[in-house]
């Protein structure tokens, strides 16, 4: 809660004041995973974020930045909590979970252990929130019954098939397609075209935008607000008059712009 403090501009490093527990989550395939929730301090939490990072080897983790700055900000500006976890063989600061990387396979078992884990921990109204390959992760394997709906930021449709947006479109579950004017991977149009397999997919252009939302954090949290929380008014506060600790992202500085660089990603295994 916002205290009689000047108002400070929040910037990119800026962490506002939530309930933070490491957690461990457990998948079926006996792997031990790295994690946080952040909460909010004084309430319980309105809508969750169930959050699925970018590409591991092109940079992608729990902290990219976006997924970062969700969890630093909207327990505290709109009353919703941020469930981060690195998936198998992904390192943070925090740690590395245990296993390899698997294309996106035996990466289903990651995404079933955030569900239960939010299931188990009474977490309301849980949303997937996919970046990139975290895109393909949710449309893959994250269509459960305790499921919201999904929410894709720049998904390229690399991994996931026609076959798993059946799924989604049977379900009837909300799903919103954030995709930025130019991105590396798939832009708006295509992105309109290959979505019409999803009747109710909610397809946001975002003018200008890049793969990496640099400089569009803003946007996007507000988008996702939006969605998972409409009683909470957007655009968000830009500033805060409460208390607020400052993060150390140096550790990050070679990786903000690795999520995709100009080394191709891994092949993505044949799917019906």
């Amino acid at each position: 809660m916002s205290d009689s403090s000047p108002a400070r501009p929040i910037r990119g490093s800026s962490v506002l004041p939530a309930r933070r527990e490491v957690i461990t989550l457990h998948t079926a395939d006996g792997l031990e995973l790295v994690g946080e929730l952040a909460l909010p301090l004084e309430r319980d939490p309105v809508a969750t974020l169930i959050c699925l990072h970018p590409l591991p080897t092109h940079g992608g983790m729990m902290d990219s930045h976006v997924l970062r700055k969700a969890a630093h900000r909207l327990p505290a500006l709109a009353g919703i909590a941020v469930l981060r976890f690195n998936t198998r063989g992904t390192s943070s600061m925090q740690g590395t979970s245990q296993g390899t990387f698997d294309k996106g396979e035996r990466e289903r078992f990651d995404v079933a252990a955030s569900v239960e884990y939010a299931e188990f921990a009474e977490l309301p109204n849980p949303w997937l929130v996919g970046w990139s390959f975290g895109t393909d992760l949710a449309l893959m394997h994250g269509c459960e019954p305790s499921v919201v709906g999904a929410i894709l930021l720049s998904p390229p449709l690399r991994y996931a098939s026609a076959t798993d947006l059946g799924v989604w479109a049977a379900s009837g579950k909300p799903v919103v397609a954030i995709v930025p004017e130019h991105d590396d991977y798939l832009r708006p149009d295509e992105a309109r075209e290959r979505f019409a397999a999803v009747p109710q997919c909610e397809l946001v252009s975002v003018d200008n935008g890049k793969h990496l939302w640099t400089g569009q954090a803003e946007r996007v949290l507000d988008e996702i607000v939006a969605r998972v929380a409409p009683e909470v008014e957007v655009p968000l506060p830009r500033t805060w008059s409460g208390p607020m600790e400052v993060a150390d992202t140096s550790a990050y500085a070679d990786r903000t712009g690795a999520v995709f660089a100009d080394t191709p990603p891994p092949e993505a295994p044949p799917r019906r």
